[in-house]
């Protein structure tokens, strides 16, 4: 039984941490997109388009490793918002 508590609580640690990196993402990506709004402001439209890219890219790999991440079976995170 001390197992399954000890696991129980490392695995709500992890899901945490993983939260935590998910908010920076989002954060990250939210800066990016004003940059880009910023530089088509500016009439800088060539930067805008390649930090556009650049960003479809990174989206691009964040779903791909979302997608690749190996799943337990447990339900535990179904109907959580964010």
């Amino acid at each position: 039984m001390a197992t399954d508590s000890t696991s129980s609580r490392e695995t709500a640690r992890l899901m945490e941490e993983v939260d935590r990196y998910r908010t920076a993402t989002e954060d990250a990506l939210q800066q990016l997109d004003w940059c880009i709004g910023y530089f088509v402001g500016c009439n800088k439209q060539s930067i805008a388009r390649s930090l556009g890219a650049n960003r479809a890219q990174i989206r691009t790999q964040i779903r791909r490793k979302t997608l690749d991440v190996p799943t337990n079976g447990s339900t535990e995170r179904k109907g959580r918002s964010s």
